[in-house]
């Protein structure tokens, strides 16, 4: 996400609505909920006549970073329970107004051509000589990618691989390394192989012992304009619709 074109949507964010316009709700949501926040974000508006859910995609720890500098964010949708926590435990949220919407799944993806044998040798497959680059997320600052070198770690590969990891800001940067042919093989959330590019590729699961459990949690922030929207919208991703649709992506359920 180039800074211009952000800081433009956050300043168009901000600005109070005029007469007749619809409501925001100004959503930092994570990178790998992408299509079902989309989705999410279509189902929440055909309920609330005149209401608008602006999304942002990116890096959860990036997201972080922009609230804790004022950025005009509703809601935060983060890939993990970490960042949420420590927005509450800054005061820049409440901890009533958090709550865990979704377990995230793990996955190595391959181009649909690899010849990789991910099913009988599990991720040490990676360590093969043809594999030059692996992408997966900043470690630093996405959940994901901390959640895959968790995984490589705990396979007895990380020694093996870590100087051709690629590292994306995000894991739809590293999603787009993957299928640009910039990587070789990549650690990605399930719920961004369901459609695009990625869903023409072959999706090995990444067992879930060999990381720590992804629970994604959202959190309206204190500066939300309208926090009873901001809730509304949260209840919706946690409630019977919401949850349908993050099944739909792969994600498992609290």
């Amino acid at each position: 996400m180039t800074r211009g074109p952000a800081l433009a949507l956050l300043l168009l964010l901000a600005a109070p609505a005029a007469a007749g316009e619809p409501a925001t709700i100004a959503v930092a949501a994570a990178a790998n909920l992408g299509p079902a926040a989309r989705e999410l974000a279509r189902g929440f508006e055909a309920e609330r006549t005149g209401v608008k859910v602006g999304l942002t995609l990116g890096a959860s720890g990036l997201f972080l970073a922009q609230i804790r500098n004022g950025a005009p964010f509703d809601l935060f949708l983060s890939a993990d329970r970490e960042y949420p926590d420590q927005a509450v435990a800054e005061g820049l949220a409440a901890a009533s107004d958090e709550r865990v919407y979704a377990i995230g799944k793990l996955v190595a993806w391959l181009p649909a051509g690899s010849t990789l044998d991910l099913e009988r040798k599990g991720l040490a497959a990676l360590a093969d000589p043809g594999v030059r680059r692996i992408a997966i997320a900043d470690p630093a600052v996405a959940p994901f990618g901390r959640a895959a070198e968790a995984a490589l770690r705990a396979a007895g590969v990380y020694d093996a691989v870590k100087d051709r990891l690629v590292l994306g800001i995000s894991v739809a940067q590293a999603a787009q390394f993957a299928t640009t042919g910039a990587a070789d093989a990549a650690l990605l959330p399930l719920s961004l192989t369901f459609e695009g590019p990625l869903a023409g590729g072959r999706v090995y699961p990444v067992s879930a012992e060999l990381h720590p459990r992804i629970e994604q949690a959202g959190v309206v922030l204190s500066r939300a304009r309208d926090p009873a929207l901001a809730r509304a919208f949260l209840a919706f991703v946690a409630g019977e619709k919401g949850r349908a649709i993050l099944a739909k992506y792969g994600y498992g359920l609290p």
